[in-house]
């Protein structure tokens, strides 16, 4: 697998975000999504991967900068036929490598409370994540869990 800064451009990361974004608005509601859509990723505090074995794209992760100790996880996702062959966590892994590298001090991320996002939920526990309070521009919501990792205890 070859994880890379991608610039999304690509027709195969712009179909998997749209089948992203159609699966969050079909199991929360529209003010519950806090996916980024093709343009919000493109944002300068924002550093997108892809995650591919040839020219098969396997998935995507982002980090968002919020300032030099705090970043947060954005848009992850596994591409179906590419699910249950530890495309995710090796997608994560990066992520928290980098953001070990880059010094923050706190990796976060949103996520859902249905049945359908407990797969990431556990997926994020493994890791070392726990559940915490909204942060960022974040509200308190029944339909987000909030997650968070400190960076120093990974260390």
């Amino acid at each position: 697998m070859h994880i890379k800064i991608d610039d999304l451009s690509s027709s195969s990361v712009i179909a998997l975000l749209q089948e992203h974004l159609d699966d969050m608005y079909a199991t929360s509601p529209a003010e519950s999504v806090h996916a980024l859509d093709l343009n919000a990723l493109k944002q300068s505090d924002i550093t997108f991967f892809s995650a591919w074995h040839g020219n098969t794209l396997l998935g995507c992760i982002a980090i968002k900068h919020h300032n030099t100790a705090f970043a947060e996880i954005k848009s992850m996702r596994t591409a179906k036929q590419a699910r249950g062959q530890g495309v995710a966590s090796r997608l994560l892994q990066h992520v928290i490598e980098l953001a070990m590298a880059k010094h923050y001090q706190v990796l976060s991320l949103e996520t859902g409370t249905q049945d359908y996002f407990q797969a990431a939920r556990n997926l994020y526990t493994k890791f070392g994540f726990v559940e915490c309070g909204p942060f960022a521009d974040y509200q308190a919501d029944p339909n987000s869990a909030f997650m968070t990792l400190s960076l120093k205890a990974v260390a």
